[in-house]
């Protein structure tokens, strides 16, 4: 039994402690393929903002904010989202190409985006 307790304790995902991070982007038009894009993570507690680095593969410019808000789980998928509001937990569409909060993957490093 503490088996199976170790086991499923190993495969929640929580989010990363406060820190900065590289992750890849995952283009929801590519397959959630990442064209060899990479953006910068950076987390305070359960606050969370995606920065471009500068990287030729992604359009904008270097430090330009992509995203940021409240790191929170979705209501009905369990996917991390970062959520702009209290509201966002329960919203009908996420991520991708959507008018949705942000899907954001801690275990494989991903940030979601059209």
């Amino acid at each position: 039994m503490s088996l199976l307790f170790i086991t499923a304790s190993r495969t929640i995902a929580q989010y990363p402690k406060s820190g900065t991070y590289t992750y890849k982007i995952a283009f929801a038009e590519a397959n959630g393929k990442s064209l060899g894009a990479t953006v910068i993570v950076i987390i305070k507690g359960n606050k969370i903002k995606i920065v471009h680095n500068g990287k030729p593969s992604l359009t904008g410019q270097k430090g330009e904010i992509i995203d940021q808000g409240i790191i929170m789980k979705h209501a009905r998928t369990g996917k991390w989202i970062i959520g702009h509001n209290s509201k966002d937990r329960y919203a009908k569409v996420i991520g991708g190409c959507s008018e949705g909060p942000s899907i954001i993957d801690f275990r494989y490093k991903k940030f979601w985006m059209c």
